[in-house]
Order: C-alpha cells, then sequence, then structure tokens
C-alpha cells in the first residue's frame, strides 16, 4: 500500500538556561538526567492541550552516555518526568550534532507515519562528564594516518581551519565574537531569549565546598556583555602557541539541557498545537576529521538542494558558533557579509554556550522566535559542525510567512 510523506512540524522548543562547566557552575550539584527532566516537563506545562498518553516516542542525546546521562536516558527521563510508562524512549549520540538529530530521526519517522508527535531534546553536563570521558580511540586513527591527531581535539581543528583560510584572521574572529556577546546581550534586555528558558532550582556551594543554599538558574551563565575587541586580544591561545583560538571567540564548557515537540503538522492542527516552523529538508555530510568546522558549508549545499532552494533563498540563518573561524568560513563561501542581519540575529553560542548534544534544539527555539517576527521571511536553516568531521543543516519554512520578500 502506498504512503504518503506527512508535513512534519515544530510546535515547540525550551531548554534550561546554560551553565558554566566545572565546580563554579550553577549546575555542579545538579544530575544531567534532571535537567532533561524539567525540560520535559515545561513542554507539557506550556502546551496542555496534549494528552501525554499521545507522545510516541522520546528522543534524547548525548555525547557522553555515562552515569546520570547513560541508562538509555529518553527512556528513564520520560518516566521521571511523569510521562505515562506506555511512552518509549531512547539515547543519540552525534556529538555537538545529537539534539538536532534527535528532531530529524523522529522527523523522518512522523513523516513516513510511525509516530505523530514526538519529544526529542539532548543534554550534555561537561561538568560531571568531559568530553572524551572515557571513550578509546582505536589507535589505529592516528597509527594508519586514517586522520591527522588534531581531529581528537576540536580546537586544534579550529586552527587547522585558520591555517586553511589564513584570511580569516585572529582579530576577525575576535570581532565576531564580540558581536555575538552584543547581540545576546541585546536579546536578553529585549525579552527573546527567556520565554523559552525553564528556570531551575540549584543547590549552591562555597569554593570551600559547603553549601550554601539553594537558588534558582534563570539566565545563561556564560555571557560576557560588555566585552570588548581589546579584553580579547591578551587572551591565551591554549591550543597553539601564537594561535588564533581563545577562550573568547569559541564556545566555552557547559551544562545544559532542551527539548522539543516535533509533530505531523495534521495532528498539532487537530489537538490544537501551534505550528511554529515547518521542516522542509535536513542533511548530513562528513569532511576531514582535522578541519570539523568546514563541516556546514557541503551540509547546507546537500539541504538546500534536496529542498530544491538556493542560499539566495534563506532569509535567517542560526549557525552555531563552536568557534568564530567556523562561521567566518561559512559565511566567506556563501559571500555573506561578517556583520549580516540574517545571521545569529540573537547572537550564538560564544555568548551563551554549547552544551554539546543539547545545541542543536537552542537553534531552533531562537529561529522559531525570529520567524514570528518576520513573517516577511520564508525559509531560515540551522546549520552546525560536529565533531569528527560533519557538519550538519536543517531547512525550515515559515508557517506565518505572508508573502513578502524571502
Amino acid at each position: 500500500m502506498p504512503r504518503t510523506v506527512r508535513d512534519v512540524v515544530f510546535v515547540d522548543g525550551v531548554r534550561t538556561p546554560f551553565g558554566k562547566a566545572g565546580p563554579k557552575g550553577i549546575y555542579h550539584e545538579t544530575r544531567a538526567d534532571d535537567l532533561v527532566v524539567k525540560a520535559i516537563r515545561e513542554l507539557l506545562r506550556r502546551n496542555p492541550d496534549l494528552d501525554p498518553a499521545k507522545i510516541d516516542e522520546v528522543a534524547i542525546a548525548a555525547t557522553t552516555q555515562i552515569g546520570d546521562q547513560g541508562l538509555t536516558i529518553g527512556r528513564t527521563a520520560g518516566i521521571l518526568a511523569g510521562l505515562p510508562q506506555s511512552v518509549p524512549g531512547y539515547s543519540i549520540d552525534r556529538m555537538c550534532a545529537g539534539a538536532m538529530t534527535a528532531v530529524t530521526t523522529t522527523a523522518g519517522s512522523i513523516a513516513f507515519g510511525a509516530y505523530d508527535i514526538v519529544v526529542a531534546g539532548g543534554v550534555e553536563h561537561m561538568g560531571r562528564h568531559p568530553m572524551g570521558e572515557g571513550v578509546d580511540p582505536n589507535p589505529r586513527f592516528v597509527s594508519e594516518k586514517l586522520v591527522d591527531e588534531s581531529a581528537l581535539f576540536m580546537g586544534m581543528t579550529a586552527e587547522n581551519l585558520h591555517d586553511r583560510f589564513p584570511h580569516i584572521t585572529k582579530q576577525r574572529a575576535d570581532e565576531y565574537a564580540v558581536r555575538s556577546q552584543e547581540k545576546a546581550a541585546k536579546a536578553y534586555a529585549n525579552g527573546k531569549i527567556q520565554q523559552d528558558l525553564v528556570p531551575i532550582s540549584v543547590r549552591r556551594t562555597s569554593p570551600e565546598g559547603g553549601e550554601t543554599g539553594w537558588g534558582l538558574a534563570t539566565e545563561d551563565e556564560p555571557m560576557r556583555p560588555g566585552t570588548t575587541l581589546e579584553s580579547l586580544a591578551g587572551l591565551k591561545t591554549p591550543f597553539r602557541p601564537h594561535g588564533r583560538v581563545t577562550a573568547g571567540n569559541a564556545a566555552g564548557l557547559n551544562d545544559g539541557a532542551t527539548a522539543s515537540l516535533i509533530a505531523s503538522e495534521e495532528f498539532a492542527r487537530e489537538a490544537g498545537l501551534p505550528v511554529r516552523m515547518r521542516l522542509v529538508s535536513y542533511a548530513y555530510v562528513g569532511v576531514e576529521p582535522e578541519v570539523m568546522g568546514f563541516g556546514p558549508i557541503p551540509s547546507t549545499e546537500k539541504a538546500l538542494a534536496k529542498a530544491g532552494l538556493s542560499i539566495d533563498d534563506i532569509g535567517l540563518f542560526e549557525i552555531n558558533e563552536a568557534f568564530a573561524v567556523q562561521v567566518l568560513a561559512f559565511l566567506d563561501h556563501y559571500g555573506i557579509a561578517d556583520d549580516d542581519p540574517r545571521v545569529n540575529q540573537y547572537g550564538g553560542a560564544i555568548a551563551y554556550g554549547h552544551p554539546l548534544a543539547s545545541s542543536g534544539v537552542r537553534l531552533m527555539t531562537q529561529l522559531a522566535r525570529q520567524f514570528e517576527e518576520q513573517p516577511q521571511v520564508r525559509y531560515g536553516i540551522t546549520t552546525m559542525c560536529v565533531g569528527f568531521g560533519m557538519g550538519a543543516t536543517v531547512v525550515w519554512e515559515n508557517p506565518h510567512f505572508d508573502g513578502g520578500n524571502k
């Protein structure tokens, strides 16, 4: 019996405030799975017309799937969040693009007709589980020169990208980073970010290790408003002597979780749920692992080709700022100015942070807000580079499009 592919939509998305990883971070005493639970519960609270028993799947990504990020976290977080035990769940790992893969994988199942609505998201508690904890890379990678040794260290791959594109200077990367901080501060001042944040109760400890009581995390901890070029110029280049990648022009090590509701458009409208974005196409592409940051360029080319669109059709870009050089390489390839107003209008990961597997849905929630504000924009993309040499891109259509230009 022939099947009809169904339209898939982004219904809603939320996230925790992002924290700094480590003993001084807001989530040092908070479990990773509890962050996911709070995000799922907030989705249900915000969408009271959704019967939780109708959720067909909970797909949650984590890069380091051990400890409180292990145990098939999609299933366990669903139970902890109070979903009926009939709702299944599973976990996903595509490093930085984990949450994005949770969305696109379940979207494919929705389009096929296996699911009507799902929860998709991701978590990374890099304070409890540093990147690479417990892994054992096969020695053949290096001994047989399958990859350059630098491919195992994301900061080194960013330096390699600077080598490949020497016109992307450290100063240019720093200038981009300052703009990201400025845009994020403006987005906060205008109330664009807080409406999709889930406040988290956190237990605070003193530097000596003693408990100082409970607090409420309500905003992103990594942000550095007031960052200047002068303050960035003197930062250390930890990945290479006299290098170009610093803590100021890259995302930090962070903790946080995201969750979204993805559904068939037919189900969403029948259930009275919002339709905030319509999925058009998506693509994942592999590139040389030692220049991981190049990944969004071919993945965007592939996703646009599948959609029958060109880069000129895209009116809004949400590009994950793992490193400034990676965004700048993308913009140069497509002939887009560093300060193009279509790009990361609310700022990006350099300001907010990048808790690896959770970031894809942050890009989506920010794009969805921009679509609502800008009905003249028809298409937007969310894109990111991915560890070990990949790129990921999703093309979205604005359901509020009013027929304006693009």
